[in-house]
């Protein structure tokens, strides 16, 4: 069995690579970033562009060391002062930029990722297609409105990972697809927006990490389609 992870030179991604190694439960761990990262253990892929290119790439390359039986996308943007994003407090704010710069990174890549690496997971036996999503992306949970881009990419990426779930189901009945809600995460995404965390609610990497594939660990086919915070409560559509 062999996983993947995208978004490894990320703060959650990092931490996922690390995690999954020290489970043990694979045998080729690839970490996919876009700028060089360490991870003892890990096969390094660094491809300064991800793309239906280089995604074919990195598909041949992970489909010659075998099965692949988890891939995470650890890939997401909130927030870039180098670019002047930041979410929306109004509708007034919004703008065609920001919409493309969220959605390309929170929806359109991870749907390549699956597009190339879902694929190359077996038929008859249990694999696992995750992305990072967010509660924020729940349209029924949604009282506070604002966070236009973001909320509608989190929306957007829930429905397609929905769309693969009854895709995959015809193909490959063991086959399980989720979004995955890592709780407020120490990292650089979350940095800006750290006031006013609950104590205790500010979880490092690690943590998140850790949290996460235990949640992973306990889902069966018939969760699949569906999105999950790290304490494994599903988030509504």
């Amino acid at each position: 069995m062999n996983a993947i992870i995208f978004g490894a030179s990320g703060g959650i991604g990092g931490a996922l690579c690390q995690a999954v190694i020290a489970s043990g439960q694979y045998t080729t761990v690839f970490a996919v970033s876009r700028t060089p990262v360490t991870i003892p253990g890990a096969v390094p892929l660094v491809y300064p562009q991800f793309d239906d290119e280089s995604l074919a790439d990195i598909a041949q390359t992970a489909a010659a060391q075998g099965p692949l039986t988890l891939c995470l996308s650890a890939l997401g943007t909130l927030s870039d002062a180098s670019q002047d994003l930041s979410p929306e407090r109004t509708l007034r704010a919004q703008s065609a930029a920001a919409f493309e710069a969220v959605f390309h990174i929170n929806t359109v890549l991870p749907a390549l990722i699956a597009k190339h690496m879902i694929p190359l997971m077996p038929r008859k036996e249990r694999a696992v297609f995750a992305a990072l999503s967010a509660r924020v992306g729940s349209i029924s949970d949604n009282r506070l409105g604002g966070w236009h881009a973001y909320r509608a990419s989190k929306a957007a990426l829930n429905m397609l990972i929905k769309n693969y779930a009854i895709e995959q189901t015809r193909r490959a009945p063991d086959f399980i697809a989720v979004g995955l809600h890592p709780g407020t995460v120490d990292t650089a995404l979350s940095s800006p927006f750290q006031k006013g965390v609950p104590e205790g609610k500010l979880f490092s990497p690690a943590q998140s990490a850790g949290y996460l594939l235990s949640v992973l660990g306990q889902l069966t086919p018939d969760d699949t389609g569906k999105v999950f915070d790290w304490q494994g409560t599903e988030v509504p559509a």
